[in-house]
């Protein structure tokens, strides 16, 4: 448990949802089976196939299509073919992201003691990849220390499921809740594969992450809100994408 911020009064409040005094860490093991994590997995890899940023940070927005390449982001969905589109997302893998998405969701829900109706999926949710590459752009430079509601806004709760193992998959890159007023010590994550972390996102709860110095970490960042005007929906199947652009 940590001491909630008055970052939330700054924002419309949502009686039931919005954070008020039960703010709070938590990690949980298990939540995610290594059958879906191998479909998440697969989704990545066979997006950055495609992409991949020149630093060592990339991207896949599987709401947008956003995928770092180079020193800037493409539309995947608009660069692909239909049969590539297929074969990149087949659609078996995205139920399991959406399915994986709302087991989070639920498990936020319980602990915080929330109706689950009352959170929604907000931008950004993405897929990151972080390797040893030294930056090219700002948005390489994934280790500053920020605060999720105020750097995103529409942030109530921030989630993370990681991919790959600390220590045998790579190096650095473990996250760590910085210290604040209330709580005068740092808090490290260890990122394990199928090990799920999620948090109020206010000042109470400020964060960075450690450079990768050895191998690749691979992470999907899954974030909800309160307000439902910030809300975005699951990605559709690719045939829907497709006729939609």
């Amino acid at each position: 448990n940590v001491t909630c911020s008055s970052d939330y009064k700054n924002y419309p409040i949502f009686d039931g949802c919005t954070p008020k005094t039960n703010c709070r860490r938590c990690v949980k093991d298990g939540l995610v089976s290594q059958e879906e994590i191998v479909s998440l997995m697969r989704l990545l890899q066979n997006g950055m196939k495609h992409g991949g940023s020149s630093g060592g940070a990339s991207i896949l927005d599987l709401h947008t299509g956003a995928l770092s390449k180079g020193q800037q982001f493409i539309n995947i969905y608009k660069s692909l073919e239909s049969t590539e589109l297929s074969e990149t997302f087949p659609n078996s893998d995205m139920q399991v992201y959406r399915k994986v998405k709302n087991k989070i969701l639920a498990a936020i829900a319980n602990e915080f003691g929330l109706d689950p109706k009352k959170l929604h999926l907000t931008n950004p949710t993405f897929f990151s990849r972080m390797t040893t590459t030294p930056a090219k752009t700002q948005h390489d430079e994934y280790w500053h220390y920020h605060i999720d509601k105020i750097q995103y806004g529409s942030f109530d709760y921030t989630s993370l499921l990681y991919l790959a193992d600390y220590g045998s998959d790579f190096k650095g890159g473990q996250f760590v809740f910085d210290k604040t007023t209330n709580n005068n010590e740092e808090v490290v994550i260890e990122p394990r594969n199928g090990r799920v972390s999620f948090f109020t996102s206010g000042s109470e709860n400020p964060h960075h992450v450690q450079k990768v110095v050895e191998g690749v970490r691979y992470a999907v960042t899954i974030s909800f809100t309160c307000d439902p005007s910030k809300a975005i929906t699951d990605p559709l199947d690719w045939t829907v994408f497709r006729s939609l652009l």
